[in-house]
């Protein structure tokens, strides 16, 4: 089937995807790199207590902490040439890390070109003219539309004020209809008395 041929193609070294490929390669080196350290450590330990037995035999019996220390001596080689090749290991790690995350930032970048060309392509001047114009017209329109509700509100406080504040009388002359009215008020008696008052003054003022 084509699910075991790629099975073989991938065990003989056929094309796999890079991105995966140094994923292996890292979780590779870092269990790698986990087995160092376990070997490290117990290499210390071992020149620890070849240490402590030259020290315990260096009086007493020369020969076995001279032995010890031939052992230490030989154990510490060892350690040097471990701690150098992990060294290596971490120094390949960071490479192969820093390589995917370069090669991500890239793909994701050329992501983003692609995606902005697209909608550059979709844009002409044309569009950006009529788009801009329609946004130009809303706002003008909705500007109008605000001043004429401010507008009409300051009308109504107007109107309300006018019907609601206190007003002067208008001065009414006294025609038939105001001495009528006054002739209901003071009598019919008033009435005459005040219209002679006004015709000895009309009479004087014409003798004058």
């Amino acid at each position: 089937t084509s699910a075991m041929m790629a099975g073989f193609m991938s065990y003989f070294g056929g094309r796999r995807d890079p991105k995966q490929s140094s994923r292996d390669a890292i979780v590779t080196l870092r269990q790698q790199l986990q087995l160092i350290e376990k070997k490290e450590e117990y290499l210390q330990k071992k020149i620890d207590e070849e240490l402590k037995k030259a020290k315990t035999n260096a009086v007493a019996n020369k020969a076995a902490a001279t032995a010890a220390l031939r052992r230490k001596k030989a154990t510490e080689q060892e350690l040097d040439r471990l701690q150098g090749t992990r060294f290596q290991l971490e120094m390949q790690v960071n490479t192969l890390e820093s390589a995917t995350f370069n090669a991500e930032t890239m793909a994701a970048m050329k992501k983003a070109a692609t995606a902005l060309k697209d909608i550059h392509g979709k844009l002409t001047i044309d569009t950006v003219d009529t788009t801009m114009g329609e946004i130009t017209e809303q706002t003008t329109l909705a500007n109008e539309d605000a001043l004429k509700a401010e507008l009409e509100d300051l009308e109504q406080e107007e109107l309300n004020e006018r019907l609601m504040g206190d007003h002067v009388p208008v001065h009414q002359p006294a025609g038939p209809s105001r001495v009528a009215e006054m002739a209901t008020v003071v009598g019919p008696h008033a009435v005459e008395a005040d219209e002679e008052t006004q015709l000895k003054e009309l009479q004087a003022a014409l003798a004058m």
